[in-house]
């Protein structure tokens, strides 16, 4: 059960990246148009995902605003540590093979390594 809801949002977020590509080499002016936005729709999944597993749960309403608001300061906050990491990389010294993806990655699994250390710290 839990694992088909992942995989709707991986199915999801992987197609919208596809038609991204997609629109990028065939129409570039409708790529500049769309801008932002095509991105941001693979952002719903999260949003998708997030209301999938507290349905999933079986979450009552104000467990499912705090989980909501929790996983929305998480997401806040890994984002904004991964902009300044990579604000920091951007003027490092970082071997030709790990530029770019490679080392974003890197960092990606370190930090999720990091905030896996908080799962379990509080329980509702």
């Amino acid at each position: 059960q839990y694992l088909r809801y992942v995989a709707y949002v991986i199915v999801i977020a992987s197609l919208v990246q596809f038609v991204e590509m997609y629109i990028r080499k065939t129409s570039p002016t409708l790529y500049r148009t769309l801008g932002i936005f095509l991105p941001l729709i693979t952002t719903n999944c999260a949003v998708l995902g997030l209301a999938l597993f507290a349905t999933l749960r079986d979450y009552s309403f104000i467990e499912s605003v705090a989980y909501g608001v929790g996983a929305g300061v998480g997401f806040t906050l890994a984002i904004t540590i991964m902009a300044g990491i990579r604000e920091e990389l951007r003027f490092s010294d970082v071997p030709k093979a790990m530029e770019g993806p490679a080392i974003t990655l890197m960092v990606a699994g370190l930090l999720a390594l990091a905030f896996m250390g908080f799962s379990g710290l509080l329980t509702i």
